[in-house]
């Protein structure tokens, strides 16, 4: 029975101990503490981005799906063979859906079917009428002739006799005259509808003939060796089994080099300006996190644009790999830290560590609050031009009773007024620049009020990436 009530009691001890340690926190890590460190600093950019071969060959649908004889907008892909399918040239990869082709044959069949029979009408209604024609034409030659030998007989008659008969005569040559120029227009015509028919038809063989043709091409071969690898639209779905193609956008899938390897990156719009051209890179593959890559800044988009599911404008930069491994893939995610620049033998310090009311500021662990002031800064460090020293401990975060830490460093201030007070100068000077600039552009005309400005002390956040301050809560 006691030793039930020890356990019960060890068990409540335990639970209240466990308690003060979630609301309070552990005393270590109150008073987590860092040094200084002095050496090589690196500003970097770091992206996340996506590995893409920097050279493809396409797989695509029949080139004769634009073709004039072919009425088709978009068709379905029926089959693919799985993403990642190694293959040799002329092996299958996949088959376009028939049916609205299969429609369309039927259709053109039925036209086909329809123009023939309007062929053999047409010839037999011409043959009709142009034999009807031809007995006309010797009806009326048998009575030129008997108008002639009448008019040849009448010369032993009286004039007026005489005269009849040859009237009769001019005007059986005249009929029979006109009935030759009306055959011959006649046939002239039949043969023109005859002629614009078998257009018509040979048209619709030739559109019948290439449907037959191109249905055959409805399976897809590969073009050469290589590793099938699913394209990627515009929205960031791949195009797979189910997926439309169009006559003018026939690529089904890829076969890429992944010889020479490109991570595709955003970069936000703020960090934009900082990127150039041959800018070198370390990459990481987060599938195999212990390979370490390296690579150059190729290529920098011109135009911003805008995520999906994101609020932010971005710009997309192309990073190509100097290394080749076999175990890349496309579509790997890599992490990319663009170096930017590199400062040698600096004092720097864990951003965690700066803090910023009035002015920016380290809890030392001498007790003192001490004011600072800061330089440039990467994504988990920044430098700290004045204030500190290599070996200087700082906390990491809020001491126990902070208001008891006195502000040293009263001579620093002067210096951040005077550097904001330029930093101030510099920017009125440059949109004053940029106001002329543009009335210059504009033909001149217009007064325009200066953008405002003057020395400020540092401020806008608790622990500043720019400087900035304001507000007494740690970020």
């Amino acid at each position: 029975m006691k030793k039930k009530i020890y356990i019960i009691a060890g068990i409540a001890v335990l639970a209240v101990i466990g308690g003060i340690y979630f609301f309070t926190g552990s005393s270590e890590a109150i008073d987590q503490k860092v040094k200084a460190h002095k050496g090589l600093f690196e500003i970097v950019v770091t992206t996340t981005g996506e590995l893409q071969a920097l050279n493809m060959e396409t797989i695509n649908a029949p080139e004769e799906l634009r073709g004039r004889n072919v009425r088709i907008s978009d068709i379905k892909i029926m089959d693919l063979v799985p993403e990642g399918t190694v293959v040799d040239s002329g092996d299958y990869v996949g088959a376009l859906d028939r049916s609205s082709l299969d429609n369309s044959m039927k259709t053109t069949e039925t036209e086909l079917e329809q123009i023939r029979t309007q062929y053999e009408n047409a010839l037999v209604d011409t043959s009709l009428n142009l034999r009807q024609m031809r007995d006309n034409i010797q009806n009326l030659l048998f009575t030129l002739e008997e108008s002639k030998i009448t008019m040849e007989q009448s010369v032993y008659e009286p004039p007026a006799t005489q005269r009849k008969t040859k009237n009769d005569y001019e005007r059986a040559l005249r009929n029979y005259e006109q009935e030759l120029q009306r055959y011959s227009l006649r046939q002239e015509q039949e043969l023109g509808k005859i002629k614009d028919i078998l257009i018509k038809l040979s048209r619709k063989e030739d559109e019948y003939k290439d449907m037959l043709d191109l249905i055959s091409r409805f399976t897809i071969y590969a073009p050469k060796p290589g590793m099938v690898i699913y394209l990627k639209e515009w929205g960031g779905s791949k195009r797979k089994v189910g997926s439309t193609i169009s006559p003018w956008d026939r690529t089904i899938a890829t076969l890429p080099d992944l010889s020479v390897m490109v991570s595709k990156t955003y970069v936000n719009e703020v960090d934009i300006s900082k990127i150039r051209t041959g800018q070198t890179v370390r990459l990481g593959v987060d599938a195999f996190p212990d390979r370490k890559y390296s690579g150059t800044v190729t290529d920098i988009a011109n135009v911003g644009e805008q995520l999906k599911n994101s609020d932010a404008k971005v710009f997309e930069v192309l990073v190509r790999m100097n290394q080749s491994d076999s175990i890349l893939r496309p579509s790997m995610t890599t992490s990319n830290e663009i170096l930017i620049g590199s400062i040698q033998d600096v004092v720097y310090i864990p951003l965690e560590a700066l803090y910023a009311d009035s002015v920016p500021f380290v809890y030392r662990t001498n007790g003192t609050k001490q004011v600072v002031i800061p330089g440039e800064m990467n994504d988990n460090f920044r430098i700290i031009e004045q204030g500190l020293e290599e070996g200087d401990e700082v906390y990491l975060s809020t001491p126990e009773h902070p208001e008891k830490f006195d502000l040293t460093g009263y001579d620093l201030i002067r210096i951040l007024k005077e550097r904001d007070s330029k930093q101030a100068e510099e920017a009125l000077r440059q949109e004053r620049e940029k106001e002329q600039n543009s009335r210059h552009r504009n033909g001149g005309g217009g007064f325009n009020m200066p953008a405002q400005g003057g020395p400020g002390m540092p401020g806008g956040g608790n622990r500043p990436r720019s400087g900035g301050g304001g507000g007494n809560r740690r970020n």
